[in-house]
């Protein structure tokens, strides 16, 4: 019997009850027969199940994991095969992603959909990611699949989400998150609860988060833990979040917010250090314009020149407005489609190629940059307005840095000397610094990096009692 389903069966069988007290003697009894909670599989070869009950879209598995089966049900995948329908341009080729089929899992050979059309196949199932389950439900002890989390074109998500229309896999794999960061993992010498791996693997920051270890890889050694893969962020089973992200996007909180789960490290110096070191990944602080930098005794901003706007309700989608930004790219004398950006290459202003597809090189100059990031976040009306803008502020801050770094040249022998365990003026001014050239700090919060700045040049001032002559920009920024 559908478990789901057993509230109405028991009052079913209580009016039978019923009834039966209130006529005559009988000898006819009630007899009670379990129903199987699966169907034979149309491909009984691989044993993949599908639907148990295609109507109401209750999987095989739902019979028994109705939790996940309740959360699935409000995913895209499990619309998959009516949002195949419903596009206008479905092909054969097409099905094996929008139903059960080898694509996704383990299988090698054509199974599922792809082996036998039938329709307890439509939809991106348990199954999908999961593989085969009739040897789990024949005997549940025996374990049940699993699913892998690598982004691989033979086993997980790259095996669908990728190509031209949706190139998820293949932007990813040229990012940062791909990679598994070697230098962290030999930091980590084997020592699966070092910190470092939280923000630097997928099994790590799994752990960190307390998602269920279910996974292949999940006893995988460290030196073979997986970059910050799709399952990170994404919960394959579904969440109330956009895009089945594990945390929230649009909540500028650092708390809360998925991308500043891990990008907030070491935002403001660390006091407890015998060793001053700069900023490790402070974009969400920043961002934010709270606990970050060094903030001078003395510092009194200026309300009106601190205006964090990509931080702010202006901005929804924080983070992912800039730098998870899609657009399609189309011949420019055709007009024919080229290629689908879905930015996950996770850069804000990436470089492009002659015929404007997004590449990883990040030594173009600035006309060579993509900037509809910027108009989507609705900070600013057109791309050429985002471009100016940020080179505006990038001089601006680079001139303050260098006023800075000029200053802690004058002040006494000794006042930034990151080993002695003191912490100092020119220490601080030095960590602001720092802070200040960092590629982000320009556009995520310019108007905060700058008063900031202003406040170490001021303290840096006074506390040496330095008279070196004032850049024009930090003359400006005192009016």
């Amino acid at each position: 019997m559908k478990l789901h389903r057993i509230g109405a069966l028991r009052a079913t069988v209580a009016a039978l009850g019923l009834m039966i007290v209130g006529t005559a003697c009988t000898d006819e009894k009630i007899v009670f027969q379990d129903r199987e909670l699966f169907n034979p599989p149309p491909d009984s070869i691989a044993g993949f199940l599908g639907y148990f009950d295609e109507t109401e879209k209750v999987t095989t598995c739902g019979n028994c994991h109705v939790g996940v089966q309740a959360s699935w049900e409000n995913t895209a995948h499990a619309d998959a095969w009516a949002t195949l329908e419903g596009s206008g341009h479905s092909q054969v080729f097409c099905e094996g992603c929008h139903t059960v089929s080898e694509l996704g899992n383990f299988v090698s050979e054509a199974a599922g959909h792809n082996l036998v059309s039938d329709t307890s196949y439509f939809d991106v199932q348990c199954e999908s990611c999961h593989g085969p389950g009739l040897a789990h439900v024949e005997n549940p002890d025996a374990g049940q699949p699993l699913p892998s989390i690598l982004v691989d074109s033979l086993n997980g998500c790259g095996e669908c989400h990728s190509g031209t229309h949706h190139p998820f896999a293949e932007e990813w794999s040229q990012s940062a998150h791909a990679e598994p960061a070697g230098f962290v993992i030999s930091h980590a010498a084997g020592d699966p609860e070092d910190e470092c791996l939280n923000c630097h693997t997928a099994q790590g920051a799994l752990d960190a988060w307390g998602v269920e270890p279910e996974f292949l890889e999940a006893t995988a050694a460290v030196d073979d833990y997986a970059g910050i893969t799709c399952a990170v962020c994404h919960d394959p089973h579904g969440s109330a979040f956009e895009g089945q992200l594990r945390y929230p996007i649009d909540v500028p909180e650092q708390a809360t917010n998925l991308c500043m789960k891990c990008h907030y490290k070491r935002a403001q110096p660390d006091l407890e250090s015998s060793t001053l070191r700069g900023p490790h990944s402070p974009e969400g602080p920043l961002l934010l314009g709270e606990s970050v930098g060094w903030i001078p005794p003395s510092f009194e901003p200026l309300a009106d020149r601190i205006v964090g706007s990509h931080g702010s309700e202006g901005n929804e989608r924080t983070c992912a407005a800039c730098h998870v930004s899609s657009f399609e790219v189309n011949d420019d004398e055709t007009g024919d489609f080229l290629f689908n950006s879905t930015g996950h290459l996770f850069l804000a202003i990436p470089c492009v190629d002659a015929q404007g597809i997004p590449t990883t090189d990040q030594t173009c100059n600035l006309p060579d940059r993509q900037f509809s990031g910027c108009t989507t976040s609705g900070c600013h009306l057109g791309a050429d307005a985002a471009r100016t803008a940020y080179t505006t502020a990038l001089n601006r801050i680079a001139a303050l840095v260098a006023e800075v770094d000029s200053l802690i040249l004058l002040a006494p022998a000794g006042e930034r000397d990151s080993r002695d365990g003191v912490f100092t003026v020119a220490d601080g001014a030095w960590f602001n610094a720092r802070l200040g050239e960092l590629p982000g700090t320009s556009t995520h919060n310019p108007f905060f990096a700058e008063q900031v700045l202003v406040a170490s040049i001021k303290a840096l001032r006074a506390e040496y009692g330095l008279s070196a002559p004032a850049t024009r920009v930090s003359l400006d920024l005192e009016l």
